[in-house]
């Protein structure tokens, strides 16, 4: 949602490829019909994580994906961490989303913190492993996210007033769920959500498997 709705106002989405929320900063993103830019801790011929390698084309096709490194460098776990502080650089503000206690988010949290920009988190349960990160960096002053507007308003941009309308499948149709999964790079639970609305909305319609926008 925040990637989706951060990349709609014109906010250049960064992160990381890796699995989790990574990927769904990715995805959202392109959902948005925005661009996102991947940083990799290997070659940019090494497909890795191998799950994402579709999600890696579409970020190709339309944004950039970039390293430090020379073409056919292995990833490794050292490597991962030292990338951050490339995310951290290329951003005004870093957001948290999820973070254990000893996390890569928070290695990428602390090089923002030490070039002065912004650093967001997104509070989380307090009994949740997975929010112990998150909540710390709020307890050490980072500013509470609950929402894309947030961020926006820390930047000076107003969020946009968009409709379902602009849904970024509507330029695909006609197409099959699985094709547009192929094309987006989205999961294919976003597609079929996405495509949904578009039903609901009578801005589009499923016949045997394919989905045409309707007049």
């Amino acid at each position: 949602m925040l990637g989706r709705e951060l990349a709609a106002a014109g906010v250049l989405v960064v992160s990381g490829l890796a699995r989790g929320i990574d990927g769904e900063a990715h995805r959202g993103a392109l959902a948005g019909g925005g661009h996102t830019v991947a940083v990799l801790g290997c070659g940019i011929d090494r497909d890795y994580p191998a799950a994402h390698t579709n999600l890696a084309r579409s970020i190709g096709e339309r944004s950039l994906i970039v390293s430090e490194y020379e073409a056919g460098v292995e990833p490794a776990p050292w490597r991962f961490p030292a990338r951050n502080r490339i995310i951290a650089g290329l951003c005004a503000a870093t957001v948290v989303v999820e973070a254990r206690e000893r996390s890569g988010a928070l290695i990428t949290a602390d090089f923002a913190l030490e070039e002065g920009r912004e650093v967001f988190a997104v509070p989380g349960e307090i009994t949740s492993a997975l929010s112990a990160g998150s909540n710390a960096l709020l307890r050490l002053g980072a500013t509470p996210l609950t929402a894309a507007a947030d961020v926006l308003e820390s930047l000076g941009i107003m969020p946009p007033d968009r409709t379902v309308a602009e849904n970024p499948l509507l330029d695909l149709l006609p197409a099959t769920a699985d094709e547009l999964v192929q094309k987006t790079g989205l999961a294919v639970g976003q597609v079929i959500a996405a495509l949904a609305e578009l039903d609901v909305a009578g801005l589009a319609a499923e016949g045997d498997g394919i989905y045409r926008r309707l007049a």
